[in-house]
């Protein structure tokens, strides 16, 4: 490095981190401010850069400190101890010269007066690119903080799919962040911790950097939670003393049966983090005193055979809790960690935690995809790094198609959640899905098309229902009909990003294809009141009405008029505008004989029936256009119309017009004393009626019973023929059809 980056010490004087007493476990990393002197990041660079390198590094250097001179932390530290922190943690893991430039560079963007084409210029596209991407987007332009945060993670992490060094960056710019926390208000530390537990730190364990997810976990529950890190570190401090000689038991126990085993393996003790035994606690609404394994023990052995030998050894020496053993080895996770997992019952029915691993499987558990820099030579890695390009591939994927930042944000953070189930297809090929995945979730990791036309699942052989959870090691097939789609119920039971983006994105194509249909229909029904034929409105019309609206097409303005967010009578007067029309026309609705809009039951999204009063063909109905909805159909003596009186303008005339066989949903409310064998002969009267239940529900009252059927009719004849029916069981008192006017 040149004589001017002569070692100048950035240390704010924070004392010393004090060592665990006992020697085989680490401590949890108690948060405390973290600073780095030049020396200490030019050590770091010389044990893996050339010389030549190293001035380059030294450059960027000299110009952060520069262009950040006279700035200061909220801790009062000089600005540029943060970036040189930020350049060390990068130096870890043996980044290269452009990932180290642009760390000390990462702020110059967004918090001086430098811009990206200086840094292009000084430093070349690829730093320049690397800044810009950490960098954040001015917020003058969104109407609320949280959007200007989606927006900004949304920039983020497309920058990162397109290189995975300015996450990397941006995760060691956040730590050293949480790390120098305490200087923050209150608030504001609160709100980062819960931002850091939400995206940074899974983010962290999504790309394999366990040391560092669980780095970021344990200081955001510092910040966010302090009274109950400060009580739980108290506790774990007590307990350590009260169960040392037990864990030196098991450890000696250990280290003598390998080495008897003919295994050479290095054997390391370590507590469990505090923020991990928390949310157990959490989870499992226990006791501290109830979280017996807040120890563990990591095996590090030779090779891969090795780390079977050693689990018969300790299944040997100590007897294995059934259900508790994963091979993450045959199987690994989605972000390629690699270890043997097993719960013994140690001595006093202690429960011991055991990973076993090989040394290159401990790198990469540790590193993760930064193990590519770290760890050139290993093989595997090239697989984790494969991995790793198909998730960022698919962060584009999500971005092309979702609508808002907020969005895409809430598909990643599904995402983010580490991949538990284990499932086989028919071909014997393994997914990886998150907890409480469905058959839906599988269908879809197999491929979209597979998904959108997927009708029914068999699981281990056995026809199972679509949203029945799957287990690990479930063998599913998943059975298609060509011309199904997704169903929007689908959404309530899905857990992967994937499915629940696809589904979605699916609904909402259907719904501009319907609400553009049913917007065309609408606009022709207001032209015909006000006299004037579709046909007579020219081009010129339309690039008027587009011009004055600021809208970018015609379709863009019908989906507006079938969703309800324009009312089709004015747009018809002002497309009318300059014809031969009488004014009248314009200015009112004259007594025309109406077109009425015909109602089919079967037009999807953009036309729904009322969940309220669920009409059928032969009820008078009308309609209503409501935003966001589209037209909703209710009955003319529905309750919901009443309340939306001030609404008349949204009216619409519409007329039944159905379908032969077309069925519809109606429920009807059954009062009756309770008999034994009553619901088998109602049910029995509904069957007789040549109709379908599709759901019941049960009201107990002292006196009487309050029944309520679901059930699919042609009509109202149809409904009446199941009434009649009904009325001839004995034990009926009282039926009629049922509206809810919650609904």
């Amino acid at each position: 490095m040149p004589s001017a980056l002569a070692d100048k010490s950035i240390n704010p004087g924070h004392p010393p981190k004090p060592d665990n007493p006992d020697n085989h476990f680490p401590a949890s990393p108690a948060p405390a401010s973290f600073s780095v002197s030049l020396s200490d990041l030019n050590a770091r660079l010389a044990t893996y850069l050339s010389p030549e390198d190293m001035v380059r590094v030294g450059e960027a250097y000299l110009f952060s400190q520069a262009a950040h001179s006279g700035q200061m932390r909220v801790s009062g530290d000089p600005y540029i101890s943060h970036p040189l922190a930020v350049a060390a943690g990068l130096a870890d893991w043996h980044l290269d010269v452009q990932a180290l430039s642009a760390a000390l560079l990462h702020d110059v963007m967004e918090d001086t007066d430098i811009t990206k084409e200086q840094l292009t210029e000084r430093f070349g596209k690829g730093v320049a690119d690397l800044v810009d991407g950490v960098s954040k987007i001015d917020r003058i332009e969104h109407q609320s903080f949280e959007e200007a945060q989606a927006d900004n993670f949304r920039k983020m992490l497309l920058a990162m799919a397109r290189d995975v060094r300015v996450i990397l960056i941006k995760l060691a710019d956040r730590r050293h962040n949480m790390q120098t926390l305490g200087s923050m208000r209150p608030d504001k530390r609160r709100r980062i911790a819960r931002e850091t537990l939400d995206i940074y730190a899974p983010i962290a364990n999504r790309l394999g950097l366990n040391a560092l997810y669980r780095e970021l976990q344990e200081l955001a529950f510092c910040h966010g939670q302090p009274m109950r890190y400060r009580v739980l570190e108290k506790a774990v401090k007590k307990a350590r003393g009260n169960r040392r000689e037990v864990v030196n038991k098991i450890l000696e126990a250990i280290r003598t049966t390998l080495p008897s085993a003919g295994l050479d393996a290095e054997v390391m003790g370590r507590e469990k983090h505090l923020y991990g035994i928390y949310r157990k606690m959490r989870e499992k609404q226990l006791s501290f005193s109830q979280v017996l394994d807040i120890y563990g023990f990591r095996i590090v052995v030779k090779n891969r055979s090795s780390c079977y030998l050693a689990l018969g050894a300790l299944h040997a020496l100590y007897p294995p809790v059934p259900g508790k053993f994963k091979d993450y080895i045959a199987i690994p996770k989605a972000n390629g960690y690699q270890s043997l997992h097993t719960t013994l019952i140690g001595p006093f029915g202690t429960p011991v935690e055991i990973q076993i691993r090989t040394a290159e499987m401990h790198n990469v558990a540790e590193s993760g995809v930064a193990s590519h820099w770290l760890y050139k030579e290993d093989h595997k890695i090239s697989q984790l790094q494969q991995k790793t390009h198909q998730w960022l591939q698919s962060l584009i994927e999500l971005q092309s198609d979702s609508g808002t930042a907020s969005e895409f944000l809430e598909h990643v953070k599904v995402d983010l959640f580490p991949s538990e189930v284990y499932v086989f297809s028919p071909k014997g090929k393994i997914f990886a899905l998150p907890r409480g995945a469905t058959a839906v979730d599988f269908a879809y990791a197999v491929h979209t098309d597979i998904g959108d036309r997927c009708v029914a699942c068999r699981i281990n052989f056995e026809t199972s229902p679509l949203r029945t959870e799957l287990k690990n090691g479930d063998r599913v097939e998943i059975i298609t009909a060509p011309h199904a789609a997704p169903n929007p119920a689908w959404l309530s039971y899905v857990k992967s990003a994937r499915a629940r983006f696809r589904i979605r994105h699916f609904l909402k194509t259907q719904q501009n294809e319907e609400s553009v249909a049913l917007g065309e229909r609408l606009l022709a029904h207001a032209l015909h009141e006000m006299g004037v034929s579709p046909a007579k409105i020219l081009p010129a019309a339309w690039d008027r009405f587009k011009k004055e609206s600021g809208v970018r097409s015609k379709r863009a303005v019908l989906s507006d008029i079938g969703l309800g967010k324009r009312l089709p009578a004015i747009v018809a007067r002002r497309l009318a505008e300059g014809l031969d029309v009488p004014a009248t026309n314009l200015t009112a609705n004259p007594p025309r004989a109406r077109q009425a809009i015909l109602i089919r039951g079967t037009e999807g999204i953009a036309v729904q029936l009322g969940k309220c009063c669920r009409p059928i063909p032969g009820d008078p109905i009308v309609g209503l256009i409501r935003k966001e909805q589209g037209l909703v159909v209710h009955t003319h003596d529905c309750p919901v119309l009443a309340k939306l009186r001030s609404e008349r303008g949204n009216w619409v005339d519409v007329a039944w017009d159905v379908l032969p066989d077309h069925l519809f949903d109606v429920t009807i409310r059954v009062i009756v004393k309770n008999a034994r064998g009553l619901l088998a002969r109602l049910a029995k009267g509904i069957a007789d009626s040549n109709a379908n239940i599709i759901d019941v529900s049960v009201e107990d009252d002292r006196d009487s019973t309050m029944l309520y059927f679901t059930v699919q009719v042609t009509d109202r004849v149809h409904l009446a023929r199941i009434l009649r029916a009904l009325r001839r069981v004995p034990e009926v008192l009282r039926l009629a059809r049922y509206i809810n006017p919650k609904n």
